[in-house]
């Protein structure tokens, strides 16, 4: 068998001349955010190039789609500098929950261990990343990008996978435990079953919440210790496109059902920040510990099946689409 060698290209600047002009353009694009997103186990949306934030501007500024929060990435062609060291500070300070991601080509030993630090110190709602880009070819084949993680938040193992034994020792009520070992089972199970979806942080919510591709919306996993059940949901994020994007979904009720297999609940819910659309599950108890596990794989198949039917829809949707519908202020 013939195989042929790895080769590095050592020289960055062979490929994007200058950062501002070709690299934060390159990484722009969908399908190198989404390079990035996989690295790091996010799910990336752009939101903007050249951000505005304090008397800086951030490279590029995204949404993680799976709860909506800010994502700033920071890059250099070249080695780590305290310039940029500065500015990413500057973005923590002046942003509450966000996602901080500094690509350069190396990283000196001193910036490795201040985002370490960085990472020991802000909590969860601040999260640094340190990557270096690289690049490879094979003969004469395209040149490959290839990310490295150098530094990351201390518990981050597979997506947003922050360590839940500190919550376990506090005194929680029985039904906060019985969730936080739910969610953390649940995580185990997609960790063994999926491909689509990454594991997320457990907690003593009553859901867990994932991304499909877009920010204006998420799918949830939901469980009701009360009324004994479980269920998968859309929600459609809160936005002056909300209600225009659950009703032209509504449209196509009859077309979603059918792919789905199923009859689902619609709630437009004007009146709060979110419009839903459920399918339940009232034989299967979460209280049950012994039924976790099919419990596990029917809230599994779910979500991949509503990330499915919903996502590529609401992202390719044009809202101008729905008119509301007119209201006789006479009858009124």
């Amino acid at each position: 068998m013939n195989l042929g060698r790895l080769e590095k290209i050592t020289d960055l600047r062979e490929i994007w001349k200058t950062e501002a002009q070709d690299f934060t353009p390159w990484l722009a694009e969908e399908e190198n955010l989404s390079l990035l997103g996989e690295t790091i186990n996010l799910e990336l949306e752009l939101e903007a190039v050249e951000k505005d934030v304090g008397p800086f501007r951030a490279d590029i500024l995204c949404r993680d789609t799976s709860d909506n929060s800010l994502v700033l990435v920071e890059n250099q062609v070249e080695r780590t500098d305290h310039t940029h060291l500065g500015q990413l500070l500057t973005y923590a300070a002046g942003l509450n929950t966000v996602t901080i991601v500094w690509i350069a080509k190396k990283f000196t030993d001193e910036h490795r261990a201040a985002l370490d630090w960085l990472n020991e110190i802000t909590g969860d709602k601040i999260n640094f990343f340190g990557l270096e880009i690289e690049l490879w070819r094979i003969g004469e084949s395209p040149i490959a990008p290839k990310f490295n993680i150098v530094s990351k938040p201390n518990d981050w193992t597979k997506g947003k996978a922050a360590n839940t034994d500190s919550l376990a020792i506090k005194d929680l009520t029985p039904t906060q435990q019985l969730k936080l070992n739910y969610w953390k089972s649940f995580r185990s199970y997609i960790s063994e079953h999926s491909t689509i979806l990454s594991p997320k942080k457990a907690s003593t919510d009553h859901w867990m919440s994932f991304g499909i591709g877009t920010s204006k919306a998420h799918i949830s996993g939901l469980l009701n210790t009360q009324q004994c059940l479980v269920s998968v949901c859309l929600n459609i994020n809160w936005s002056e496109e909300r209600l225009a994007i659950f009703h032209l979904l509504k449209k196509e009720r009859e077309t979603i059902e059918r792919e789905f297999g199923s009859k689902l609940d619609w709630k437009e819910k004007p009146e709060m920040r979110t419009s839903s659309v459920y399918i339940r599950n009232q034989d299967m108890d979460p209280n049950e510990t012994n039924n976790w596990s099919e419990q596990h794989k029917w809230m599994l198949e779910g979500l991949e099946k509503f990330r499915e039917v919903f996502g590529a829809r609401i992202k390719s949707m044009d809202v101008g689409d729905w008119e509301p519908e007119e209201i006789d202020t006479d009858e009124t």
